[in-house]
């Protein structure tokens, strides 16, 4: 089997569609193995800086010796990110060995009337591929909610965390904080320990209950205690225990998700289940990457690149525009998907850009340009949609150079993997 093979394998999969419940995944597990209980890991759920926040604990992990798993959700422009080791992409030949001995159980799964989706089988297959490689720790991010999603099939993790929760997957989820939240914490296991984000006071009540009914110590973000030095476009500085650590993501809302690691951090190693010194929590952070978070591309003129895609994280961006580009004239290049608020999103935004060039997503879900465009008209001075997004891109950016001006690329983070190879080579 060739890795395109294994691929197509893996895509075939995406016909059958996300269908909460952890029964399928389940057998598919018992029958490889049960991979995922030799393993111990940290489990991410939440709305907004899940990927951001694991990325900081992967690295600091790695940074104290451990050979560390991430498994991540979506990609931006290569698939293997979704499954790393020690914050390095498996390699091809790792991939297509797993799919090679693991698919047949999916083919006869589905000879029986079991169907096996995309992604309970990615995350499947990320058990069976850190397993094999003997990780000692995993950073394992949910898909979707926490409760039935598949990564849910794990044995009381070392700790269990809650990013910033807010309204998106209402279909699914649920259409209030609470509902949301309820599902988020379905990842407190008893025997574990529980880490939250600051949150809307209606979910940090539904996360402190649950927390309590499952007799979990419960720790807020906001017990570890940073000192900003300095926020820009390239990152942040801060105070920590002393020592000055630098985050090379940037906005204030990382600050948050850095809180928030680094009560995880103090959780593992306060209550002796890793051993992570205050040098590698400087060294980790500081290799911390997560792509296509308000990532600056270009400084002459700014090109950011942003995945923000609910009204939660376009309010981190709208945030960060304000500090970081104040009165400036800026082009923004949009696509979303239609299951989004977007109508909310473009609220949060109004104003905020001098013209929106809308443009498609390679997804069933994304909202026609021209669509877009119209909801976009009510909100910038000009909301133009175009065919190709390398062509809105470079029209922005003859625009930006013209006047002074920034490009902002946002929507999706489909979208944003799809141009950030071309923004790279172009531009960077």
């Amino acid at each position: 089997m060739t890795y395109s093979e294994a691929l197509d394998k893996i895509h075939s999969l995406l016909t059958f569609g996300s269908r909460p419940g952890l029964d399928r995944v389940r057998e598919l597990l018992r029958r490889m193995g049960n991979p995922q209980d030799k393993l111990s890991y940290i489990h991410v759920a939440g709305t907004n800086g899940k990927g951001s926040t694991c990325a900081m604990l992967s690295a600091v992990l790695q940074a104290a010796g451990y050979k560390t798993g991430l498994f991540i959700s979506p990609y931006i422009t290569d698939f293997r990110e979704r499954i790393q080791v020690d914050n390095q992409m498996i390699s091809e030949e790792t991939l297509t060995a797993a799919v090679e001995e693991t698919f047949p159980l999916v083919e006869a799964l589905r000879d029986e009337g079991v169907i096996i989706t995309e992604f309970e089988y990615v995350n499947a297959l990320e058990f069976y591929i850190h397993a094999a490689a003997q990780c000692d720790v995993v950073v394992l991010e949910t898909g979707m909610g926490g409760l039935l999603d598949c990564t849910n099939v794990i044995l009381p993790p070392l700790c269990a965390v809650i990013t910033t929760i807010g309204l998106d997957h209402t279909a699914i989820l649920g259409d209030t904080i609470e509902a949301i939240a309820a599902q988020k914490c379905g990842i407190f296991k008893q025997g574990s320990h529980a880490v939250t984000s600051a949150q809307d006071s209606r979910a940090m009540a539904v996360i402190r209950q649950t927390a309590t009914e499952r007799k979990l110590p419960l720790t807020e973000s906001a017990s570890a205690v940073i000192t900003p030095l300095e926020v820009t476009l390239h990152g942040s500085r801060f105070l920590y225990r002393g020592s000055e650590i630098m985050l090379p993501l940037s906005g204030d809302h990382q600050l948050e998700n850095a809180k928030t690691a680094l009560a995880a951090i103090e959780v593992l190693r306060g209550n002796h289940l890793l051993a992570i010194s205050d040098e590698a929590i400087v060294r980790g952070m500081k290799q911390a990457v997560n792509p296509a978070r308000l990532e600056l591309i270009s400084e002459q003129p700014p090109i950011l690149l942003d995945g923000a895609h609910n009204p939660n994280g376009i309010e981190a961006l709208k945030a960060a525009i304000d500090r970081f580009l104040p009165a400036i004239d800026i082009t923004c290049v949009m696509g979303m998907l239609a299951d989004k608020d977007i109508d909310s999103s473009l609220a949060l935004l109004d104003g905020v850009f001098s013209q929106i060039y809308t443009v498609p997503i390679d997804n069933s879900r994304a909202l026609a340009p021209e669509l877009l465009a119209k909801k976009c008209a009510a909100h910038a001075a000009v909301a133009q949609a175009f065919d190709s997004r390398e062509a809105a891109i470079d029209e922005a950016v003859r625009r930006a150079v013209q006047n002074n001006g920034a490009v902002l690329i946002c929507g999706s983070l489909y979208l944003a993997g799809a141009v950030r190879p071309y923004l790279l080579a172009k531009y960077h």
